[in-house]
């Protein structure tokens, strides 16, 4: 077999098992990264978290990877099931020197893949690590194995994550809510069970609730649309204040209104950056370059410094590090917090902030995000193109007169009343389109317009 270089990624490996993501893939991705980790800090005691998440395969595959690292002279630690961002909490809390998290996230079950990070949860994707990781992986020499070194198993990192997090909001100001949520069979259950065991106030309608690595119920992605539509049918027959999804891996969070209609992610940064700014003044808010305008107008409106960032969780994590921002959203359901241990995806933080200001408000939850819906979003569109470079040159040269073409990440196309931004798939052979507009009609104009010109 071909060494599969494609499932090395801008932000983490995936590819389907068994055909391109191995068992011995995965030992080699240790023994890898263990070295990369060892020269790093300049010395062989390195301790490195290991978790998975609830498909079928990641037992198998969590089980190469500890072999490669322990072979490698590394301590493991192992988390076993968790969530995305709990692994990140295991990672930087208790002083790790990094770690690898067997996920494929919100894919198919045919997927698999791993999430690596360095202490303090910091990225290890493209242009910091993943090139030399790769290259070790398809080239280096693991035949020469050190003296094995030992596999902790660390029981309650679950518990001391919520404890943590419970912090960030006072739970006397969260009131009675009736909340619907789908995890889709995926690990956000793990981390809203535990949450909401601490607020006995909220009655809970669960959806798929159970792991099930096969994803029985539905695809465990909430960013499209047919897999969030039983769970906003169901905040309305409830009666609900509101709903969440999660996404496979339980880094990603998603809101339903009272009725029945899915909070823009681009809204809920905003309330987010506003409340963190109530916190921090004048501090940092990052947020990726893809169209949501209302975050960039409610960091301004109270009083904060708007940071673009290109897409991708590793990347608006670095960009936030560099900048010293105190929080960061991605269009994507991505919601990143600063806490004095590392940067991470913290959904219950996240969580438990939009509770307590809805509480301080007493508003419904529609009435509260009403007054920041002001732009027409037309939601993320793909496109399978066979010269994307040749697409993006004949938008620029149609785009011309654009009052700003911001080349960050892909192409932005900024006029008065509508802008876009036409970039390539970092994990897919796509070109992906997002549009946003101050009208519905100019909107769809400019929608169907700009699809032309790719499709054509």
């Amino acid at each position: 077999m071909n060494f599969p270089k494609h499932i090395f990624k801008a932000y983490d490996i995936r590819g389907l098992y068994p055909e391109e993501l191995t068992e011995d893939l995965a030992y080699k991705i240790g023994r890898a990264y263990g070295q990369i980790r060892q020269k790093e800090l300049g010395r062989d005691d390195a301790v490195v978290v290991v978790g998975r998440d609830m498909r079928l395969s990641s037992p198998d595959l969590a089980k190469a990877v500890i072999e490669g690292l322990t072979d490698q002279g590394i301590d493991v630690i192992d988390i076993g099931l968790a969530s995305t961002p709990t692994f990140y909490f295991a990672v930087s809390f208790y002083g790790y020197d990094g770690g690898l998290q067997v996920s494929a996230s919100h894919n198919s079950k045919e997927y698999n893949g791993i999430k690596i990070v360095r202490d303090k949860a910091m990225p290890f994707g493209k242009g910091t690590g993943m090139e030399e990781l790769c290259e070790l992986v398809e080239n280096g020499d693991f035949s020469e194995k050190k003296i094995k070194e030992q596999v902790i198993k660390k029981e309650g990192v679950i518990d001391a994550q919520v404890d943590f997090e419970l912090n960030y909001a006072s739970l006397k100001e969260i009131g009675k809510f009736k909340i619907v949520i789908d995890t889709a069979n995926s690990m956000g259950a793990q981390y809203l069970e535990k949450l909401f065991e601490n607020l006995p106030q909220i009655e809970l309608v669960k959806m798929n609730w159970e792991l099930d690595g096969t994803f029985p119920s539905h695809l465990a992605d909430p960013f499209v649309k047919e897999n969030v539509i039983d769970l906003e049918k169901r905040v309305v027959e409830e009666g609900a204040d509101l709903g969440i999804a999660t996404d496979g891996d339980g880094d990603r969070i998603f809101f339903i209104d009272n009725e029945g209609n899915m909070v823009d992610p681009a809204i809920l940064r905003g309330i987010m950056a506003k409340i963190f700014l109530q916190i921090y003044p004048k501090a940092t808010i990052c947020y990726d370059i893809r169209p949501g305008k209302i975050t960039r107008d409610m960091i301004v409106e109270n009083g904060g410094t708007p940071v673009v960032t290109r897409v991708g969780h590793s990347l608006i994590k670095q960009k936030m590090v560099e900048t010293g921002a105190v929080f960061g959203g991605e269009s994507s359901g991505h919601f990143f917090v600063k806490f004095d241990h590392g940067i991470y995806e913290a959904p219950m933080v996240v969580t438990l902030k939009l509770l307590q200001e809805l509480t301080k408000e007493k508003k419904s939850f529609v009435e509260y995000v009403t007054p920041f819906k002001k732009y027409f979003h037309s939601g993320e569109h793909n496109f399978k193109v066979d010269d994307k470079i040749g697409v993006l040159q004949k938008l620029k040269e149609k785009y011309s007169d654009a009052e700003e073409i911001d080349e960050l990440d892909g192409l932005s196309f900024i006029y008065s009343n509508y802008w876009f931004n036409v970039r390539a798939s970092n994990t897919e052979s796509l070109l992906r389109l997002n549009l946003e507009a101050d009208s519905k009609d100019l909107m769809e104009s400019k929608l169907e317009e700009v699809k032309n010109i790719i499709t054509n």
